[in-house]
């Protein structure tokens, strides 16, 4: 992702977007990029004193790590771990790709919380509900306005339905749930499963409709009616204008806000349901933690073993797709005028691919490969046995230094690591890591 962003922000100054170049064309201005710039860290490395075997450089696109990556990927999917599904996930609207849990960095910052009235329906002019919220824009994709269930003071209006300010008077269901905080705001929670994590597993667990209000650029759509096509945060200014005007707008106070933001490119991400690939980690996530307390991994300082067990044991699945041009393309094909989600072939290249669907559609078919790549994590990985000759384990590089006994790194890579070390119980290269770490 590191050099796609570089390359786009150098075109951006030259007034050029990486759509109007095309994916090959961009990618090959990226690796003339990495060519020219990419060993300026090595040199660094060199200057620090660093005593390596320079010979053994390996770069994550390197034709032998590239089939790891393939091989790797058909051995989770054909395990049934690796699927394609929609999913809340965390959204950068100016690259409009995925972005992984680990590569979203969060920070306190001052923001306000807005106070806005929800009539209910069939009560009097003076029947309403007020919510807190510090993001008034979600209130579009709203689904339900939910109550704590021993909160006396809304008892009353729990099964009845709520009008959504500003949408034509769209109704929801008032609900009760243990999990709204009743000292946060005024105690009524409005429900966005669309745009917030919380919200999101509610919904899940509860049955509710999920609605998107957001464009992959960060602008609102027609779900927004007169606000569509406006930035969201121009609508969140807008939109309190309108409440106001309309008496809707209770009031507004400075609150301290959890900000998530791009590691990449320091923009506020969004909370998005978009389609994408996942490797189910939970299976995966059992076998690590009984590793820990089996004595096969040993985590020094032990303290740090408390976020490792804290982490995997509230592990969501892993979204591995990233919607960019430069990178591990996905190794799906997909049939021409088939649903993608029910007809995709998995396959280590194009011909074996175009071989596979026509002994299932016959030889007149068209087929073409999913546009995205893989999250650069799926390589990393890989790395302490791709760059040893896997998949050939027969390799005498592999047969001499795998399995590594013991893995250095950065307090802050712990979490990364560990999807590391998934993947290296998973795939069983060899018995056991050998107190890894």
């Amino acid at each position: 992702m590191h050099f796609q962003l570089v390359v786009e922000k150098m075109l951006a100054s030259e007034g050029i977007k990486r759509t109007e170049l095309g994916r090959d064309e961009f990618n090959k201005r990226v690796w003339e990029w990495k060519e020219k710039y990419g060993g300026t860290i090595i040199k660094q490395i060199k200057r620090l004193g660093a005593s390596c075997d320079w010979t053994r450089e390996h770069f994550t696109l390197d034709e032998q790590l590239s089939r790891a990556v393939i091989e790797a990927f058909i051995r989770l999917h054909d395990k049934g771990l690796i699927y394609q599904g929609s999913y809340l996930v965390n959204w950068s609207p100016n690259l409009q790709t995925a972005v992984s849990d680990l590569e979203v960095e969060y920070s306190e910052e001052p923001g306000t919380l807005y106070y806005i009235k929800y009539r209910v329906a069939g009560g009097s002019r003076n029947d309403f509900l007020t919510i807190a919220t510090t993001r008034p824009e979600t209130l579009f994709a709203d689904v339900a306005v939910a109550v704590h269930p021993k909160d006396d003071r809304y008892s009353k209006y729990i099964g009845r339905m709520a009008i959504v300010p500003m949408t034509y008077g769209r109704h929801v269901p008032i609900i009760s749930d243990r999990h709204v905080d009743k000292d946060f705001g005024t105690g009524v929670l409005k429900i966005s499963p669309g745009h917030d994590h919380s919200d999101y597993f509610l919904a899940r667990k509860l049955g509710l409709p999920i609605l998107n209000v957001m464009n992959k650029d960060g602008t609102l759509n027609k779900v927004a009616g007169l606000y569509c096509g406006l930035d969201r945060f121009e609508v969140r200014k807008k939109l309190w204008s309108d409440l106001e005007e309309t008496g809707l707008a209770v009031k507004k106070e400075p609150y301290t806000l959890r900000v998530p933001r791009s590691q990449r490119g320091g923009e506020i991400i969004e909370p998005l349901v978009s389609k994408q690939w996942f490797v189910n980690m939970e299976p995966l996530a059992e076998k690590a933690l009984r590793a820990v307390e089996e004595g096969k991994l040993t985590i020094i300082p032990e303290r740090l073993e408390k976020i490792y067990n804290h982490w995997l044991s509230n592990i969501k699945d892993w979204c591995i797709s990233r919607q960019l041009w430069w990178g591990h393309r996905i190794p799906v094909w997909y049939v021409v005028g088939k649903k993608c989600e029910d007809d995709y072939i998995v396959a280590k290249h194009a011909d074996e691919a175009l071989e596979k669907a026509r002994e299932k559609y016959g030889k007149d078919v068209e087929i073409y490969q999913d546009p995205d790549v893989l999250d650069t994590w799926f390589s990393s990985a890989l790395w302490p046995f791709s760059t040893l000759g896997w998949p050939d384990t027969s390799s005498e590089d592999f047969k001499r230094f795998y399995p590594t006994t013991m893995l250095e790194t950065g307090f802050v890579l712990l979490l990364i690591f560990t999807s590391l070390y998934l993947l290296l119980y998973f795939f069983k290269v060899y018995v056991g890591l050998h107190n890894q770490m």
